[in-house]
């Protein structure tokens, strides 16, 4: 007997989630690496987030209707809201570039971008196997996710003061320091999830 009807499949709905917060960070490392279609680009990670929250609201909504849950409703909130703020950052990057008119990248927040990216790749291959109750290999990805978001953070200051010590507007200083703090936030928000799949580990695990 399952333990829950078969509409109700919250890791599907996760491996969605994890699908979708892919297309905004490569899109993200599009934007970042080439400025020739930053309209375009901008309105691509907004539909991205936007369908992000319509994947949140259907958790929320079948985690009301669900009497029994494949693990517990804490933590399919959790996961939920938390793989949603990663794709929010995604999109305050976005529309910061679009906003501040940047139209010239740096190769310090493309390889954040880049790394944040690989990131959301490791949380995608994390939750197939969530999904599978592999959770040696899900482990494995925590700590890959960990390892990630530690780089990003060691590039984030290694930008800042690049960015103090090379450019002389101050305007643009403001304008790219804003932007490399939500990537940092983005890479923040990848660990949150890693931290939210080790809790699940220490109760099935």
């Amino acid at each position: 007997m399952k333990l829950f009807p078969k509409e109700i499949n919250f890791f599907e709905i996760f491996d969605q989630m994890a699908s979708n917060v892919r297309k905004g960070t490569t899109c993200m490392v599009g934007l970042l690496k080439d400025f020739d279609r930053v309209e375009d680009r901008v309105q691509e990670i907004y539909s991205i987030e936007q369908q992000g929250d319509i994947y949140t609201h259907d958790v929320m909504k079948k985690l009301n209707k669900s009497f029994l849950t494949p693990i517990d409703r804490e933590d399919i909130h959790a996961l939920a809201t938390r793989m949603d703020d990663i794709l929010d950052r995604i999109w305050a990057v976005a529309d910061r570039i679009k906003i501040f008119r940047i139209t010239t990248g740096r190769p310090d927040a493309l390889e954040m971008a880049r790394d944040i990216d690989r990131t959301v790749e490791v949380i995608d291959r994390a939750m197939q196997e969530l999904r599978q109750k592999n959770y040696e290999h899900v482990q494995e990805h925590c700590i890959e996710i960990n390892r990630l978001e530690n780089r990003v953070d060691r590039n984030y200051k290694t930008a800042l003061a690049s960015l103090f010590e090379g450019e002389t507007d101050p305007i643009l200083i403001i304008k790219w320091k804003d932007i490399y703090e939500h990537l940092e936030s983005a890479a923040n928000c990848c660990e949150d999830v890693a931290n939210s799949l080790e809790a699940i580990l220490l109760k099935h695990g």
